[in-house]
């Protein structure tokens, strides 16, 4: 008898990873032939200011802030921000400054924060520097090619649109455990992102890539309204939706890099990811443990032995793997082109029950670590510090009068 309530419950978790791979297949065609169709383009190239707010050192981060100084977009300026002018990251930028002296860049100094998140603390202090209508902000693990602002541009500037932002592929810098993340970055958060605006439209942005006016962040309360949410990107994007405003994905797949390569590092970034999206969004946190299929597969093996039909069980678990590689190379190479992806689709399985536990786990506890400090969640995903740290008055200590026009 229980047996047979185990095979029911496999069964309904397998049709319902089923019915989530079809979605993902739909959105997979419709984002096909609208990379065919192209992108409507906006008239010229407005002055666009990038924000790439900083915290110390990270693997791969010089390549990454060099991609930004290489866009071919004819006039930008970049913006980058610290807690401390000594910060590893700013060291970088001065030298990337000397190696690309006609890029426009400007630093800032933004103390400690005096809000939970400090990564919108010094986005707000930095858009003192901006000198543009247009903002692209992004984070500093993401790589881009020459091409990304102008992408990036051509689809904000379309008829109704508020904001742009970006899928992304991971980049692993190293172990078993960062390709599993990158493999989860490339492949989960890909399908969960194109079947959610294949349903119900964009609602939400990603923080590797926001991209809007500057008069729409000002009307909606700017990035101050942002500073007590653990999923800035969420409410962002929500905020804009709420005012009216289109948040589309952009063509343009922008490269993220895995910073996390012990075990207990990475499992910890991706527990308060997902415990961000339990408070951001409860009732889709719940229904994406539909999504999995492993965990479906081995229950389903496991009951059927137990009722004496082991070949069945095999099939439940042979199922659940080819639904899995099926994603990954759908999601994985088909949208975002990851060649990892294409090469070790087979793994995902794995990831994908490695996934499932993950989001069980974030159903204990209301505390996640962020950059070496504590904070309790509550509704909305707001973050609540559990010690505050001493503020610092931000200062802006260099920006170029030059602005490049070529």
């Amino acid at each position: 008898m229980v047996g047979d309530i185990f095979l029911i419950v496999a069964s309904t978790g397998l049709i319902a990873s089923t019915v989530f791979l079809l979605l993902l297949g739909i959105a997979f065609l419709r984002c096909r032939r609208e990379r065919r169709d192209g992108t409507p383009a906006g008239h010229g190239s407005p002055f666009v200011s990038l924000l790439k707010p900083l915290h110390g050192w990270e693997p791969n981060l010089e390549r990454n802030l060099e991609s930004f100084f290489q866009q071919d977009y004819p006039r930008f300026e970049l913006i980058f921000a610290a807690r401390s002018g000594n910060d590893p990251g700013l060291r970088l930028v001065r030298q990337l400054q000397e190696r690309y002296p006609s890029v426009p860049a400007t630093i800032v100094v933004a103390g400690e924060p005096d809000s939970p998140n400090a990564k919108v603390c010094a986005l707000e202090k930095m858009m003192a520097a901006v000198s543009s209508d247009y903002i692209i902000v992004s984070d500093s693990d993401v790589h881009v090619g020459p091409g990304y602002v102008g992408e990036v541009m051509g689809a904000l500037l379309a008829p109704g649109v508020g904001l742009v932002t970006c899928l992304y592929r991971g980049v692993a810098t190293g172990g078993v455990w960062s390709k599993l993340e990158a493999l989860g970055m490339s492949v989960e958060m890909t399908a969960g992102v194109l079947v959610a605006d294949l349903v119900e439209g964009m609602r939400f942005a990603l923080g590797p890539t926001m991209a809007l006016r500057r008069d729409l962040l000002t009307s909606i309360g700017g990035f101050r309204a942002l500073a007590e949410y653990c999923a800035d990107d969420f409410v962002l994007g929500q905020r804009v939706h709420a005012a009216g405003q289109r948040v589309v994905l952009s063509r343009y797949a922008v490269e993220h890099v895995v910073l996390n390569q012990q075990l207990a590092d990475s499992l910890l970034h991706q527990v308060r990811w997902m415990k961000s999206t339990r408070f951001s969004r409860p009732l889709g946190h719940i229904g994406s443990g539909l999504t999995f299929a492993m965990p479906f597969g081995i229950l389903g093996l496991v009951a059927a032995c137990a009722v004496g039909l082991p070949l069945v069980g095999i099939g439940f678990l042979a199922y659940a793997m080819l639904n899995r590689m099926a994603e990954a190379l759908i999601a994985g190479w088909g949208v975002v082109r990851d060649p990892f992806c294409r090469r070790f689709f087979w793994l995902y399985p794995a990831r994908d029950l490695l996934g499932f536990f993950l989001w069980c786990a974030s159903f204990f506890g209301t505390t996640i670590t962020w950059r070496g400090e504590r904070y309790r969640l509550a509704r909305g995903g707001r973050m609540l510090r559990c010690a505050p740290p001493s503020l610092q008055k931000a200062a802006v200590i260099s920006k170029p009068a030059r602005v490049s026009e070529t």
